[in-house]
C-alpha cells in the first residue's frame, strides 16, 4: 500500500515509475485534525440515509467558505442548454441521491479525516440573461476560492465551466485541464451566441485561461457538423483521446501519461456526465452511444490523483431524463470521487 508523504519523490509501482506526490508540493496546505474540528457527513448510524437536511452527503450547510479546504457548491443554470434542457435541477438531485459513506474502499481515503467540507449552497445565477449569469458565477467563485478553497462544482450546463476558469485563472494563472466529455465544446458560437454550453473551452481558449500545453480531452465521440469537430482541439495545442481509442481497456495507463503531462501545475477537472455511455447515465441533454463505462470515469477520477487540482465540476445531469436516478447518482459518486483525489488526502493503493 502506498501511502501519501511529504516531498515529491519518484518511486516504482509495477515496474512503472510515478512521482508520489505531496503536500509540500501542491497549493493547499491542511493542518492535522488534532489541530481543529473537521466537518463530517451525517451518517447512516445517526440517520437514516433518506432523512436529514438534503445537502451534499449531509454535510453541514454554510454561506461561505471561510475554514473549509473544500466546498460542495451547485449552478443550476442550464439557459446555455442546446438540446434537452433541465440541468438547472442537477444539483438538487445529486444533492438527494449523495448520501453515502465517508470511506472509500477502493482507494482507501477518507477525506473528512484530512479535509474541512461544507456544502455551501448554490451561486445566484440570472436565468434569464445567459451573460449575466456567467458574470454572476464568475463574481461569485471569486469569493469561494479567495481563501484557497477547491470548489466541487455541481451543474448545471457546461456553460458554467468558462466563468469558473475565469475566477480559477485570475487566482492561479493558466491551468491545465482534464476535460472528459462526449463533445469537444470548441465551438466557437452557436447560432450566433459566443456563450453556450458547446463553446465554453473555446472562450477558455480565447482568453488566455488556459496552458493549452497541459490539456487532454477524453471520450469525444458521436455526430458532428464537420469531419474535424473533434480535431479542433488538436490545434489548439491539446492532446485529444476519442472514445473508440478508450473501447475494450482499462484508463489506468492512459491517467499515467496523463499525471506526467499535468506536472505539479494547478490542474482543473472538467467532467460532463455524458462522456459516459447512456446506459449507464441517459439523464442527460446530448447523450452519445458508445461512451464510457462507470468503471473507466471512476478510473479517470482516480487517475488524478497526485494533480495539483484546484478545482473540479460534474455537470450535465438533466433529472427530468433520468426516470431512475442513475445518472444523478452516478454523478454524485464521482463528485466524491474527485474529493478523494484533492491535494492533502491520502490514499493508500
Amino acid at each position: 500500500m502506498l501511502k501519501t508523504v511529504c516531498g515529491g519523490a519518484r518511486v516504482v509501482l509495477g515496474g512503472v515509475a510515478v512521482r508520489r506526490w505531496g503536500v509540500r508540493s501542491l497549493h493547499m496546505t491542511v493542518a492535522t485534525p488534532a489541530e481543529r474540528k473537521l466537518n463530517q457527513p451525517l451518517t447512516a448510524t445517526q440517520m437514516p440515509r433518506p432523512g436529514g437536511i438534503a445537502s451534499f452527503m449531509r454535510l453541514p450547510v454554510q454561506t461561505g467558505t471561510e475554514g473549509l479546504d473544500a466546498c460542495f457548491v451547485g449552478v443550476p443554470l442550464d439557459t446555455g442548454t442546446s438540446n434537452r434542457a433541465g440541468s438547472r435541477y442537477g444539483p438538487r438531485q445529486m444533492r438527494c441521491e449523495s448520501p453515502m459513506r465517508p470511506f472509500n474502499q477502493g482507494t482507501g481515503a477518507n477525506p473528512f479525516e484530512c479535509l474541512n467540507v461544507a456544502d455551501v449552497g448554490d451561486v445566484w445565477v440570472n436565468l434569464y440573461n445567459l451573460p449575466e449569469a456567467c458574470r454572476n458565477i464568475r463574481d461569485q467563485f471569486r469569493d469561494l476560492i479567495s481563501n484557497g478553497c477547491v470548489p466541487l462544482t455541481m451543474g448545471g450546463d457546461h456553460t458554467i465551466s468558462y466563468p469558473i476558469l475565469q475566477a480559477i485563472k485570475e487566482k492561479y494563472g493558466p491551468v491545465g485541464l482534464v476535460h472528459v466529455d462526449a463533445h469537444p465544446d470548441l465551438q466557437d458560437e452557436v447560432l450566433g451566441s459566443k456563450i453556450a454550453h458547446g463553446t465554453p473551452f473555446k472562450r477558455a481558449y480565447d482568453e488566455g485561461l488556459l496552458d493549452c500545453t497541459r490539456v487532454i480531452q477524453i471520450g469525444l465521440r458521436g455526430t458532428a457538423l464537420t469531419a474535424d469537430d473533434c480535431n479542433i482541439g488538436r490545434s489548439m495545442g491539446f492532446r485529444v483521446v476519442g472514445a473508440e481509442e478508450c473501447w475494450y481497456k482499462s484508463l489506468a495507463p492512459l491517467m499515467v501519461e496523463v499525471r506526467e503531462q499535468m506536472g505539479e501545475g494547478p490542474v482543473y477537472l472538467s467532467f460532463d456526465i455524458d462522456a459516459i455511455d447512456p446506459a449507464f447515465c441517459p439523464g442527460t441533454g446530448t447523450p452519445e452511444i458508445g461512451g464510457l463505462t462507470s468503471i473507466q470515469a471512476l478510473e479517470i477520477v482516480r487517475g488524478c490523483w497526485g494533480l495539483n487540482l484546484v478545482g473540479c465540476d460534474l455537470v450535465e445531469v438533466s433529472p427530468p431524463y433520468d426516470f431512475e436516478g442513475t445518472t444523478a447518482a452516478t454523478g454524485a459518486h464521482l463528485l466524491y470521487e474527485m474529493l478523494c483525489v484533492l491535494p492533502g488526502v491520502k490514499n493508500y493503493r
